[in-house]
């Protein structure tokens, strides 16, 4: 994990790279689309993606209200959001001090 390409990094703290949906052309992928991949596209675009831009931060981990109810509850794919948050936010600070 120390090894990462955070110009990969969704708000969520996802990669889309190797992403089934994105490979086959059916999802752009958020950073790509400004946060408007086919999950949220409908609906104005992803909630967390925007938040991140709102708190200026590339993903939720960097952000000064992390951790937040809030994203708990909107991440309901990832039941351990709050620790890989949390890691990748410890490897982006060591990498970038």
């Amino acid at each position: 994990m120390n090894h990462i390409d955070f110009t990969k990094i969704t708000a969520c703290g996802e990669c889309c790279v190797g992403c089934k949906k994105k490979e086959e052309g059916s999802c752009g992928g958020c950073i790509e689309t400004g946060g408007q991949c086919i999950e949220w596209s409908q609906s104005g675009g992803c909630p967390i993606y925007l938040c991140a831009k709102k708190h200026n931060v590339q993903f939720c981990g960097l952000c000064e209200e992390f951790p937040c109810e809030w994203l708990v509850d909107k991440v309901t794919w990832n039941p351990n959001i709050v620790q890989d948050l949390s890691k990748l936010a410890e490897i982006y600070i060591n990498k970038n001090t």
